[in-house]
């Protein structure tokens, strides 16, 4: 398989126009976090060329670091559609969790298939702090999976997430790093360095940042 840089990967998402910078309108996340930046992971399945350039990338990033995996799991509704592109490139078997169970059916929060004594692979389109991906990951323990991973095509790369994954045990593999993104971006003039360092200021402190600044 050709090799896929993270630089390459990177402008792929630029592409597609996942990478907003708003400094005056911030974004609020399901965590509650207040955003000068935010990236819309879920653009990429209107670019199929840019998309097939992630998935690619995903597969080496697998073959890179030895991941060994019975089942791979998207964690609704984000990581779906590339959960399951690339379950079917790899053809191994594929399932996707729910943030909560359904209240009709079988009523669980796992649907496709058993994962029952297999090693599942979680797949993630964006990590900030992880909450969503880790009650994902306990919901497939329940269910008596395995899960060690978790491949994210980007992340924030915030400490409270490294944390929370850390103490649950969970590797996290981010396909692009949040650095190498904002990188990318400043090369192709999407931000400039008072614009990078601004948002370096957020990361450092994502709870205490308001408007602009850190108070």
């Amino acid at each position: 398989m050709t090799t896929i840089t993270e630089d390459a990967l990177a402008i792929a998402l630029l592409e597609t126009k996942a990478f907003h910078h708003t400094p005056d309108s911030p974004v609020t996340f399901r965590s509650g976090i207040q955003s000068p930046v935010y990236i819309d992971n879920r653009r990429l399945i209107h670019h199929p060329a840019q998309w097939r350039c992630v998935v690619d990338g995903m597969r080496a990033r697998i073959a890179e670091s030895g991941l060994r995996f019975d089942v791979i799991a998207g964690i609704a509704v984000g990581g779906i559609p590339h959960s399951s592109a690339l379950a079917y490139a790899l053809g191994v078997p594929s399932v996707f969790v729910r943030k909560e169970a359904k209240g009709h059916g079988l009523q669980g929060r796992i649907d496709g298939g058993a994962v029952d004594g297999r090693q599942v692979l979680l797949i993630e389109d964006m990590i900030t702090t992880g909450g969503s991906s880790l009650s994902g990951v306990a919901a497939l323990r329940a269910a008596g999976a395995t899960v060690t991973d978790c491949l994210s095509i980007t992340s924030y790369d915030l400490e409270e997430a490294q944390q929370a994954f850390g103490n649950q045990k969970v590797q996290l593999w981010p396909l692009v790093s949040f650095n190498a993104l904002l990188s990318a971006a400043v090369a192709r003039g999407l931000l400039d360095d008072t614009a990078r360092a601004q948002i370096g200021q957020w990361q450092r402190n994502p709870r205490e940042w308001c408007g602009g600044h850190v108070t």
